[in-house]
């Protein structure tokens, strides 16, 4: 009989299942989005003859109705398209300071700050939540140029129908909500209208114990996504919405002002490309994203071993690529490692024609910023945390400047020939957007794994230069060899903690796509036109 007496508990598990997320293919399109609700909305523009621009801008658009706690008119973002036919192109509509941003309105306390990134603390976390964590709101600048520039001339009404009846309706009351919503109920009580909508009676919205969940209103967005409907988007900087976001944010003592909202535009550039060996080109967004490090680190991939399947030797010299990229990022870029979760969002598209959109779309913390602006329902993001707040730092806060970030939206080509795209991925989850797109592309690309298959592999994350964590359905003697290199930490892939980042694909062979969301994420979901 075994002696108990000194019994050691083994590691908790917050998850005693197998989990599996179906993939959809269909040669009308496909539509993927952490969001099912959202993806449905783009699914119905495909299927209302709507191209992947029109999709991607209808789902973007529902987004704040449906997962506002990822992205929202108040955010920001990057987007690839790529047309068969034609080069990647890039709609940047990437965080940019306030023209009145005051670099002394962020003293320092003389601590370090150890929230989402590890900087230099400021007095009262003001560049973390609250109106002096705005940068400008661009994201429907972005939505905007997309479909003007690629899109087939839906009307708005169209576009923006799906994202309306959402918001009429509300936003689900369900347990994901009630998760979401506590994780920022600290800070979401420090501001009325936040508090009016997320915290009723001082508190999440429960869901019920029994029967279906109910929805809860989510200010005036709906009735913001009407009026830009009726005026027309530019509306938002330079109409009537921009005047009552203007006045909202001057009342709270922002300084994301009329001129900031009137002089905002989303551009386009052609896509940056890496060569993946001497068989695939990725197309980036370059620029302050996470790209430059890619390009670093697929160096280091290149060199690889490949076979039937990532063994110990792949996943080892992976994780050595990722330091040393990492490394130089956090030396030459002015970059803090992250240490806490992003609530970004990422959705692909494909159309029946070939055409692709990779879509990374952010408020950067969970609900941003925290503050709903009361006139409009806009949720605005807390982008001044990207940067620096030391000042004279190679990404310090100054008028106008744009900070680096981690996005990571690509498509992927065979090598030689970029007017035929054959992949869209992308992925959120911050400093762990990297590792999880460069692996979902290396199942892909160099190991032959479905997407399907590719979602449901076990991965590793490097955030940094020092460490590696690991999954531990990852068998043992990867996970030992990955000890052998430095620190490792073993964890679980789940809901909660988010150990690892949401990554979603696209594949087209042939006339058909088949599309896969992030396993672990409760509403993702991947859907089909003419499956």
């Amino acid at each position: 009989m075994p002696d108990l007496a000194d019994y050691a508990p083994p590691p908790h598990t917050s998850q005693h299942w197998s989990l599996r997320k179906p993939a959809a293919t269909g040669g009308g399109g496909v539509v993927v989005s952490q969001s099912r609700a959202a993806a449905e909305a783009g699914l119905a523009v495909l299927e209302a003859g709507g191209n992947a621009a029109d999709a991607a801008v209808a789902a973007a658009f529902a987004l704040p109705a449906v997962e506002p706690w990822n992205s929202g008119l108040g955010g920001i973002g990057f987007a690839i398209v790529h047309k068969p036919g034609a080069p990647p192109e890039v709609v940047d509509f990437g965080p940019v300071a306030s023209g009145r941003v005051d670099p002394a309105a962020y003293p320092l306390t003389g601590k370090w700050k150890q929230d989402l990134f590890a900087w230099p603390e400021v007095v009262g976390d003001v560049n973390i939540h609250g109106p002096l964590s705005f940068v400008i709101p661009s994201a429907v600048a972005g939505y905007d140029l997309l479909r003007e520039r690629f899109g087939t001339g839906m009307g708005l009404d169209r576009l923006l129908g799906p994202a309306i009846a959402l918001a009429r309706r509300g936003l689900p009351q369900d347990w994901f909500t009630l998760l979401k919503v506590s994780s920022s109920a600290r800070v979401l009580r420090l501001y009325e209208e936040s508090a009016r909508i997320y915290l009723p009676d001082g508190l999440p919205p429960n869901p019920p114990y029994q029967g279906a969940p109910g929805f809860f209103p989510l200010g005036r967005l709906a009735e913001t996504l009407e009026r830009l409907r009726d005026q027309g988007l530019r509306d938002f900087y330079e109409g009537g919405v921009a005047a009552d976001l203007a006045a909202d944010i001057a009342a709270m003592g922002g300084v994301v002002d009329a001129a900031d909202l009137a002089g905002c535009r989303a551009t386009l550039r052609p896509a940056t490309p890496i060569a993946w060996r001497d068989t695939h080109t990725i197309h980036t967004a370059g620029g302050l994203t996470a790209a430059p490090t890619m390009a670093a680190v697929i160096v280091g991939m290149n060199r690889l071993p490949l076979g039937g399947a990532p063994g110990t030797d792949w996943y080892r010299g992976f994780a050595r690529a990722m330091r040393g990229a990492y490394a130089e990022r956090l030396a030459g870029l002015g970059a803090a490692k992250e240490t806490a979760e992003t609530c970004t969002t990422h959705l692909t598209v494909c159309d029946r024609d070939g055409m692709m959109v990779s879509v990374t779309t952010t408020l950067l913390s969970s609900m941003g910023s925290r503050v709903v602006l009361p006139k409009t329902g806009v949720l605005m993001n807390n982008g001044m945390m990207w940067f620096d707040p030391e000042p004279g730092s190679a990404n310090a806060i100054r008028p106008g400047a744009r900070p680096l970030c981690n996005m990571s939206p690509v498509t992927v080509s065979r090598a030689g020939d970029d007017t035929n795209p054959l992949i869209a991925a992308g992925a959120s989850g911050g400093r762990r957007i990297l590792a999880s797109v460069l692996q979902m592309l290396a199942f892909s690309l160099d190991f032959g794994m479905a997407p399907g298959e590719a979602a449901h592999w076990p991965r590793i994350d490097v955030s940094g230069p020092d460490g590696v964590t690991a999954d531990r359905r990852l068998e043992a003697d990867i996970l030992a060899g990955l000890g052998q290199d430095g620190a490792l930490e073993v964890v679980e892939h789940a809901v909660l903690p988010v150990n690892f980042a949401c990554p979603n694909l696209i594949l087209r062979e042939g006339r058909a796509a088949t599309g896969i969301s992030d396993a672990m994420s409760p509403w993702s979901a991947a859907l089909a036109a003419g499956a």
